[in-house]
């Protein structure tokens, strides 16, 4: 059962941010992940106004998400944006419903 990525950012410092955002499609790839949306305009219809960029990205299944969000090569990325506030992040896992 497919399982997706959804993610919220507001990034602080783009030249950091940028070596995190270079380095994760492979990543992702690599875990059989295919990005839908990245980075394109959005419209908040409820919630905080504070991030500025969204992503979702499918996966073939919930242990496909966490595996590339384990991985030491993500949680190598991940710094990139971590570090020194490059980037403000809200990710969570959501598995699909069973015939979707």
């Amino acid at each position: 059962m497919s399982a997706y990525w959804l993610a919220r950012s507001k990034i602080n410092d783009p030249v950091r941010y940028k070596r995190y955002t270079d380095l994760v499609p492979d990543i992702i790839a690599a875990h059989q992940g295919r990005i839908l949306a990245r980075g394109g305009e959005f419209a908040v219809l409820e919630g905080p106004k504070k991030f500025e960029r969204f992503v979702v990205i499918q996966f073939p299944s919930l242990a496909h998400a966490r595996a590339c969000y384990e991985s030491p090569a993500y949680q190598a990325a991940a710094r990139h944006r971590q570090e020194e506030g490059a980037g403000e992040v809200e990710l969570v896992i959501v598995e699909a419903m069973p015939g979707i």
